[in-house]
């Protein structure tokens, strides 16, 4: 069974490739959302949605962050130690390089843009909906969550002239100190009114391991997650998993204010498919893990899609021929007012863990049990508090990649190689 601390034994460079992977992981949540919007809404839905989705996320998990890594300010560093650990700006794949002027100035390149790289082969409107429409507010909103003074501009950015110009954008960052702090915007008081957002994690305690602690030293702009200890980059795995989750719950609170709160279900769950299908297959192969139903337990006791713990509570429990997944009462089960990833899987969406367990081993059959069936067959009792248990076993051949996946994988993410 798998536990709410499932590190032991991991090293800290285990731990730095494995949050390296959940940032990468988060940011390819909205990869795997926007496609479903673009084709009934159109290009300026598409954007639209997404300038609610990380304006009303990206301020709430920074503040978290900047909290949970003990760098909590209201200057220039204190902004791009943010961005630095925030799952819009995953490192390498999104290579910030960062420059520090003074207290109230800085400036920062994209010496590699996977977004861009994204969106390019869709054309020069496409590239201007994001690099313009969408980063102008965004950009702002998750500076705004350090000081309500603070202006994100570009310098250069795409479309590029000429095509093949580097760094891929240049903009700066300025802290006006004559600006009064103000009331966030009613679509970041929506997700920060969330259980999510209040979920409080206790601290592991301080490592002795020579790697930091926290990140309330100076900023250091070639940052590698292994300069962190391993009580740090538990943590750091905890929040980062939490971004997605309030990522999540932002896209679809968006959808739903502007489409009905069907269509954000819909959507949600193509959303969740298609990234826990593609996060699965690139846990596997970070943890080389088996391609069996062993595989399939240690990429679910690990995927982001069912954590963090102490606000996703699921257990994995490996038996002679199944894996079984309990879903149990957690504070993502009683959400009001925005819908969560676990609420989506307790209300009958079966399809992303069914995505999950297919990018591990392609013959994996998920179906959701009868409790009172599966205790007369001889399955481990179930908690008291579970609400949903799902049975992976072996199918006879190999089935088919979901529809929603293999749309995500549009995103040069999915096959990204960290370094």
């Amino acid at each position: 069974m798998s536990e709410h601390q499932p590190f032991d034994g991991w090293t800290r460079d285990d731990l730095a490739a494995l949050v390296r992977e959940y940032l990468l992981a988060g940011h390819l949540i909205d990869r795997a959302g926007m496609p479903h919007l673009i084709g009934p809404y159109g290009r300026d839905g598409m954007a639209a949605v997404a300038i609610d989705e990380w304006m009303g996320a990206s301020p709430v998990y920074t503040r978290r962050m900047q909290r949970a890594m003990g760098f909590v300010g209201d200057d220039v560093t204190t902004v791009f130690k943010g961005m630095q650990l925030d799952i819009g700006a995953p490192p390498q794949f999104m290579d910030f390089r960062y420059t520090v002027h003074d207290t109230d100035h800085g400036e920062f390149q994209l010496a590699h843009c996977g977004a861009l790289m994204d969106v390019e082969p869709m054309g020069e409107d496409f590239v201007t909906a994001m690099c313009h429409h969408i980063e102008d507010p965004t950009f702002d909103a998750t500076a705004l969550a350090t000081h309500a003074g603070a202006q994100v501009r570009p310098v250069h950015r795409p479309p590029r002239v000429p095509a093949d110009r580097h760094p891929h954008c240049h903009w700066t960052l300025e802290i006006d100190r004559s600006v009064p702090q103000r009331d966030d915007p009613d679509v970041t008081r929506r997700i920060g009114g969330s259980l999510a957002a209040s979920t409080d994690f206790p601290p592991p305690a301080p490592s002795s391991d020579g790697g930091w602690n926290d990140y309330s030293g100076p900023l250091d702009p070639d940052l590698r997650l292994e300069s962190f200890s391993r009580a740090a980059l538990v943590t750091l795995a905890a929040e980062v998993n939490l971004q997605g989750q309030l990522l999540a719950m932002s896209f679809m609170a968006a959808v739903e204010d502007r489409h009905g709160h069907g269509a954000a279900v819909d959507v949600g769950v193509r959303q969740f498919t298609g990234v826990a299908g593609v996060v699965a297959g690139r846990l596997a192969a970070l943890l080389d893990a088996p391609r069996n139903l062993d595989g399939v337990a240690q990429v679910l006791a690990l995927h982001p899609g069912l954590a963090p713990a102490g606000y996703v509570d699921v257990r994995v429990h490996r038996t002679a021929d199944s894996v079984l997944v309990d879903l149990l009462d957690c504070p993502a089960l009683h959400e009001e007012g925005v819908d969560s990833w676990a609420g989506l899987l307790a209300a009958g969406s079966d399809l992303p863990l069914a995505a999950a367990a297919h990018a591990v081993d392609p013959r994996t059959v998920v179906r959701r049990t009868d409790l009172s069936e599966m205790l007369e067959r001889g399955a481990p009792q179930a908690d008291d508090a579970v609400v949903v248990r799902w049975e992976f076993t072996d199918g006879a051949a190999p089935g088919p990649e979901l529809a929603e996946v293999t749309l995500t994988r549009f995103s040069t993410g999915a096959d990204f190689v960290l370094q």
